[in-house]
């Protein structure tokens, strides 16, 4: 086996896990077909196939309003703008998730460890989560725009 063949067969192998950990288990469930015809490409992307979107080309990164982020998925409440911070990396983070509101799982895709957050109701993918934020929790969810909607108060 040559490393090109290696490596196709470790993505797609890595590309299976992925998609059977976010098919199951969820309150809300839709088909592909259904996914794709409430989603934009970018979305799609990103919350099916836990794609990144690019930095700093999300709306709701400078959005400082108060209110309420929201699942584009489910419209489940997930983060509130009194956790939200400016971490200077181009995307909303926030310092915690609501009550009950995200799931993690471990991703290692892309030869790291990292902790994948998602949806608790619908499975989609929202970012991932880092020790690296401020006080009070020193972690920082790193979340992609696109996952989100915003409610203002």
């Amino acid at each position: 086996m040559n490393r090109r063949s290696f490596l196709a067969t470790a993505a797609a192998t890595m590309g299976l896990a992925s998609a059977a950990r976010t098919a199951a288990g969820f309150e809300v469930t839709r088909s592909d077909t259904e996914w794709r015809a409430m989603l934009n490409d970018l979305e799609y992307k990103v919350m099916r196939k836990h794609g990144t979107e690019r930095a700093f080309t999300s709306p709701l990164h400078a959005e400082k309003r108060a209110g309420t982020y929201l699942c584009r998925g489910c419209d489940l409440p997930l983060y509130s703008s009194a956790d939200k911070f400016d971490s200077g990396t181009g995307w909303p983070s926030f310092t915690r998730a609501k009550p009950d509101a995200v799931g993690t799982s471990t991703d290692r895709r892309f030869f790291m460890t990292r902790t994948e957050v998602h949806c608790r109701r619908c499975g989609s993918h929202l970012g991932h989560i880092f020790k690296d934020g401020p006080p009070p929790t020193n972690t920082r969810h790193c979340i992609n725009g696109v996952s989100l909607k915003f409610a203002a108060a």
